[in-house]
């Protein structure tokens, strides 16, 4: 009879270890998701042709303020000093404008960045939750708060081939 009690007690603890020994948490990179996705690309690429029109349109308006300030410089001696300061005042006007128009420009495309970003993440978390449900896992964390882990817990291929699946594009109008 004892034997048959600490046969129990060992297969109920054989069990138990085996259960919890199986990982139940796994990580993801959720940057490397964001920017490799095909969705992610698409919304980095369209971003970065966004900011590079916008710089370049900025570069020109630059250039031709700083034209405009040399022939005014030039100009100096022939104007009357009220002409001058006029012209002066309205080339600072010019450049006040221009860095304005530049602080828009970023921040149109951080906030599309940004909403890009949240379109994916939410189109992510389902798709996390459901492979969570299928793999049995517990948790899944970001790979920036994990300090050291095995390489065959990281989910992330398999997480960002089902969201090039479900999601091709962003809109980000």
């Amino acid at each position: 009879m004892k034997f048959i009690y600490n046969l129990i007690i060992i297969s109920i603890i054989t069990i138990f270890f085996a259960q919890t020994s199986k990982a139940e948490t796994y990580f993801l990179d959720f940057k490397l998701i964001l920017d490799q996705s095909s969705a992610g690309k698409k919304a980095n690429q369209l971003l970065k042709k966004e900011l590079e029109k916008g710089i370049k349109s900025l570069k020109d308006r630059e250039n031709k303020l700083q034209k405009e300030e040399k022939e005014i410089i030039q100009q100096k001696k022939v104007l009357s000093a009220d002409e001058y300061k006029k012209k002066i005042n309205n080339l600072r006007s010019k450049v006040s404008n221009l860095q304005k128009d530049r602080q828009t420009i970023l921040n149109k495309i951080a906030e599309k960045r940004n909403k890009a970003r949240s379109t994916l993440l939410k189109s992510l978390n389902p798709i996390v939750k459901e492979y969570m449900a299928k793999k049995d896992i517990k948790i899944v964390l970001d790979k920036k708060s994990v300090l050291l882990a095995n390489e065959e817990l990281d989910i992330t291929n398999d997480i960002m081939q089902e969201l090039n699946k479900n999601l091709k594009t962003i809109n980000l109008n």
